[in-house]
């Protein structure tokens, strides 16, 4: 009976069971058994379709069950339980709820087999993750806030555009793959590239993740761009032009987010890199390379989570994420040091860490597909994210100058929501297997080969000794308290100027007609007058016999044209 019963509708009906509940720990309880219910279900599903519903001639699939749709949707069930773990001294309605409408709608999304019930959700995960925004409650948040939400929703129509525009061309609604060769396709496209942050897309992505509450910021790296990477890889699978889109995903991040003070911002901007990986992998589109992709994305999410959890636990306790204000706080938050070496050491792909056994997957495919420049472009993006990510964040954060601050430890429930996370990243890079065989397709791969290993060892070590040079040098970017800006320059910048521009012009030509009118309104009204008025030439009575004649005159003409036509 439960599998009749999709499981986005479990969180939607406990986001509704929440308001009953007193708020406190009964409610924090109740958060997490939500997405323990979600992921057992999940887990027990059979493969196929379990839930179809009538929808004006439509038949919508809510609950299409394959093994790429389980392991997104299993992961995004855990993201949801550490993430309500991680927030249990949360006391507020609106992020409690907003978290459980969001987790629901990201999985509905995965689970959906059409083109109808994918827009839905895809909107449902924009409106419900806006309010963890919303909910710091500050003028700054309100209109990161906004734009956020033009952003997210203006995807979700351009989504709803092209799947009419493909219905009418091919007469199904069915999400399967697809192929760029009409419009509709292209704008679906268009819409997975806004949620996945492709270059020139990807700016509300560094704008509103900082923004975001202390735990929001979590949730909302767990679910949107991860659900974009799975439309790709279920409906673009081998759309070569994903493979140098996502190369350059990861390459400008890193040259942002050297120079980026705000923590926060820079782990958004190495999520950008990360998500570069998993396009390139589903841009070739083997199984293997799909496989590389589910499993780096499943294998990001814990340990992006880990890496903002634990800037996060620093936010809570001083009030700050800034490089510039930070450091030296190893000697109160020992634990959250550690465990945030451990999210750093994932991202790195340090052997026996989580990204080493998911990321060589995409990398030896890339190798495999005789795409050597790009294999080129991936290794170097591995090197820039063990500099801005696997040592900016720790080092700068807890080892660094002293910042004379003394805080106290992460709260228990945010270092247990860690701490899990941290064994999974240990656990899944000692031992993928498990990992593996949730994936799409068969895996044939050995990770711990001499020749990945050395690899792997040579290319940190490499990053590593550049760094150490920079800094000893000089030549690595201070961090200092500034605003960068890279494509919100447009919007930022670009179009405000213009605007004003054109709005100055628009006045001056409005003035001038103004003036214009004002200065020879008398001699216009006393033209108008001697023309018009009581002894005017147009007030003079016409002869009734010329009248006539003129009549006929025009009547003639007219039967002529009609006639001649």
């Amino acid at each position: 009976m439960i599998d009749q019963i999709p499981t986005a509708f479990l969180f939607f009906a406990a986001a509704l069971v929440l308001f009953a509940l007193p708020n406190g720990k009964i409610r924090a309880a109740f958060l997490l058994l939500v997405p323990v219910l979600a992921a057992y279900q999940i887990w027990m599903l059979e493969a196929g379709v379990h839930s179809q519903v009538g929808f004006f001639g439509f038949t919508l699939d809510l609950m299409r069950v394959d093994k790429l749709s389980r392991v997104f949707a299993l992961i995004f069930a855990i993201a949801a339980f550490l993430s309500n773990l991680y927030a249990w001294h949360v006391r507020d309605t609106v992020q409690q709820v907003a978290a459980l409408l969001y987790a629901g709608s990201a999985i509905g999304a995965v689970f959906a087999g059409d083109l109808i019930t994918l827009f839905f959700y895809w909107e449902g995960t924009a409106i419900a993750s806006v309010f963890l925004i919303w909910a710091r409650r500050t003028e700054g948040a309100y209109n990161t806030g906004m734009r956020y939400l033009v952003i997210q929703i203006g995807s979700g129509v351009v989504l709803l555009a092209g799947a009419a525009l493909v219905y009418r061309e091919t007469g199904t609604i069915a999400f399967e793959a697809m192929t760029l060769g009409s419009v509709g396709t292209w704008l679906i496209f268009l819409s997975f590239g806004v949620k996945a942050a492709f270059p020139l897309l990807h700016n509300w992505l560094q704008d509103s993740y900082p923004a975001a509450t202390v735990t929001g910021t979590v949730i909302l790296s767990a679910f949107t761009t991860k659900l974009a990477i799975y439309a790709l890889a279920r409906g673009f699978a081998g759309t070569e032009i994903l493979i140098y889109i996502g190369a350059i995903m990861t390459l400008f991040p890193i040259f942002f987010a050297e120079i980026e003070n705000d923590l926060r911002r820079v782990l958004a901007y190495s999520l950008n890199n990360q998500l570069g990986f998993m396009v390139v992998g589903i841009g070739i589109g083997t199984e293997m390379a799909l496989n590389g992709t589910a499993a780096h994305a499943f294998a990001h999410i814990l340990y992006k989570s880990l890496l903002f959890m634990s800037v996060g636990a620093v936010l809570y306790r001083t009030g700050t994420s800034k490089a510039s204000e930070l450091g030296g706080l190893y000697r109160t938050m020992p634990l959250t040091a550690i465990l945030c070496l451990v999210g750093a050491a994932s991202i790195s792909a340090f052997p026996l860490f989580s990204g080493f056994v998911t990321k060589s997957l995409i990398i030896d495919q890339t190798a495999g597909a005789h795409y050597q420049i790009i294999w080129a472009i991936l290794v170097f993006a591995s090197a820039g994210v063990l500099s801005h990510s696997g040592i900016k964040i720790p080092f700068f954060t807890f080892f660094a100058h002293d910042s004379g601050m003394r805080p106290k430890e992460a709260p228990i429930h945010m270092l247990l929501a860690m701490g899990i996370i941290a064994f999974l990243c240990i656990g899944i890079g000692v031992y993928p297997d498990p990992l593996y065989a949730l994936l799409p397709y068969e895996v044939e791969f050995h990770p711990y080969t001499a020749g990945h290993v050395i690899t792997q060892l040579q290319l940190l070590a490499f990053a590593l000794l550049a760094f150490g040079v920079l800094m000893r040098t000089g030549i690595h970017p201070p961090e200092i308290r500034a605003i960068n800006l890279d494509v919100d320059w447009s919007y930022r910048r670009l179009f405000p100027a213009l605007l004003s521009r054109i709005s100055a012009v628009v006045l001056f030509v409005w003035q001038s007609v103004t003036r214009f009118g004002h200065r020879h309104k008398n001699n216009i009204i006393d033209r108008l007058y001697h023309s018009h008025g009581p002894e005017g030439r147009m007030a003079q009575v016409w002869p009734t016999g010329s009248m006539v004649l003129w009549i006929a005159i025009l009547l003639g003409v007219t039967l002529i044209v009609n006639f001649m036509s």
